[in-house]
């Protein structure tokens, strides 16, 4: 079974663990309506994606 010759020291455990954090969202401004929207998403304002409209929103 393996075990650890010694003890890790809390300094290198969390160096180990700097990469683990959540990367925030980007976003991007829609070219219709100019409201903030995730990359690669439909448009949760105006429902363009890509150029065209794809989504009929209700107002």
């Amino acid at each position: 079974m393996a075990v650890p010759k010694s003890k890790i020291s809390p300094s290198r455990r969390n160096m180990r663990r700097a990469h683990d954090a959540l990367a925030s969202n980007s976003y991007h401004e829609c070219s219709n309506c100019g409201e903030l929207k995730r990359p690669h998403h439909v448009c949760a304002s105006c429902g363009h994606y890509d150029g065209r409209e794809v989504a009929e929103i209700e107002a």
